[in-house]
């Protein structure tokens, strides 16, 4: 006998765009070794980086055997391991110039799980309160932590033409202040923005620190692939932060996803509130991936792996897989990428195209290309945007070889879904 799902139940256990793009990276690593993974955030094996992790793992083997055992056989609490919360805090106040003490720090089993905390927090399941996105498209993973019909909102961005084949987008102040509303809980963005790579502007930041202090509600930054690591992102930004904020930081772009480890800083009240959910929720957190970070913090070797080593690898990763879709889809058809200021993805607008992203994303799927549509992007809209079906998230992240062929296929079946129009 099946049984029957709450409808909050149904909700979390149903499908959605999150459950679909992880399936596909699990189907695909498992029984489809031929397929070109274009879709998921997964990072890159950076050779430099995966001999640090694997140092790391040496030297707590070999000369820190107490500190491993400590790790494996112990819980931490809630809010993280004491130790690691100060060093982050020091390391914070140091390469940031933040104010912020091990009590602002709270350790959390990775971003998707930190997320949904604060969507709980702030917005809980019913009441009408929201949490508003300044700027779709967002983050796929936001799309289905809310669990009532309103509590995610966002705004169009607005689109800045930057010549044939470039974009960008703005935040559109004026319907954002129309969106907001006493039940607004937060303000919320990914910054580099998950999935266009687009970076607010310094003076976008501080027109939102300043909606959010006039609402008495939290700004939310997600920083998974900014600043102060993994350090993806090619245009000069200074990352902020006071108690009016929430950052959130996490391990995985740095490549260890497989940890699970991110780090919130706030106001002592919502690490509080945030390790207490914890407890009841994971107990605790996992310990290795703090322990393996933690030496890292305490001198110059992070900070200097982001610089040298992250950065420029993406960078010129970008910069080849733009050429290479040039190339393909020359001018052919009417396509303009968005300015790719961090992160690892391209984004694709393939303007009046007669077929959905969605569809493409089928077609693609087929011949062992995978991508992912740009609707499931953009959640909590007041009205239809056609804009919305006409996008691709492309990731750049795998081998070149594996990058070139998959968007050569891409612009192939591009080329097709414009002819049948």
């Amino acid at each position: 006998m099946k049984p029957v799902f709450s409808d909050l139940g149904a909700k979390l256990g149903g499908p959605c765009g999150i459950q679909e793009l992880m399936d596909d990276l699990g189907q695909a690593l498992s029984t489809h070794p031929n397929m070109r993974m274009l879709g998921g955030g997964n990072p890159a094996a950076i050779p430099e980086m995966q001999a640090l992790w694997r140092d790391q793992w040496r030297a707590l083997v070999d000369e820190e055997p107490d500190r491993l055992d400590r790790a494996l056989v112990n819980y931490d609490p809630p809010a993280g391991n004491t130790r690691f919360r100060e060093v982050m805090a020091a390391f914070l106040q140091r390469e940031c110039g933040w104010s912020c003490e091990a009590k602002n720090i709270a350790v959390l089993p990775g971003g998707q799980a930190a997320f949904f905390y604060l969507q709980m927090l702030l917005v809980g399941g019913s009441g009408g309160r929201q949490m508003l996105y300044p700027i779709a498209p967002d983050y796929i993973g936001y799309a289905n932590q809310g669990l009532h019909a309103e509590s995610l909102a966002s705004v169009p961005g607005q689109i800045e033409q930057r010549g044939a084949h470039r974009f960008k987008y703005h935040i559109d102040f004026e319907r954002l202040r129309a969106r907001l509303s006493p039940q607004t809980a937060g303000l919320c963005l990914s910054c580099p923005t998950n999935p266009t790579g687009n970076v607010v502007s310094a003076e976008e930041l501080d027109q939102l620190r300043e909606l959010a202090r006039e609402q008495r509600v939290p700004l939310i930054l997600d920083q998974a692939y900014g600043m102060p690591f993994p350090g993806a992102i090619y245009v000069d930004w200074k990352p902020v932060w006071d108690e009016g904020i929430i950052a959130s930081i996490s391990l995985s772009k740095l490549g260890l996803p497989g940890l699970r480890t991110s780090v919130i800083v706030a106001d002592e009240s919502v690490v509080t509130a945030l390790a207490n959910m914890n407890s009841v929720v994971a107990l605790a957190n996992g310990n290795i991936g703090q322990a393996l970070l933690q030496p890292l913090l305490e001198d110059a070797t992070l900070t200097r792996c982001a610089r040298e080593v992250i950065r420029p690898f993406y960078q010129r990763r970008r910069d080849f897989a733009e050429a290479v879709l040039s190339e393909a889809l020359g001018d052919a058809v009417p396509y303009a990428l968005h300015e790719s200021q961090g992160a690892f993805f391209l984004w694709l607008w393939l303007r009046d195209c007669p077929v959905t992203s969605a569809e493409l994303y089928r077609r693609l799927k087929e011949r062992e290309v995978l991508v992912v549509p740009g609707h499931y992007f953009f959640f909590g809209l007041e009205e239809a945007w056609q804009h919305q079906h006409e996008c691709l998230r492309i990731t750049y992240s795998q081998p070149e070889a594996v990058v070139r062929e998959g968007l050569q296929i891409l612009a192939e079946e591009v080329r097709k879904a414009y002819a049948e129009g």
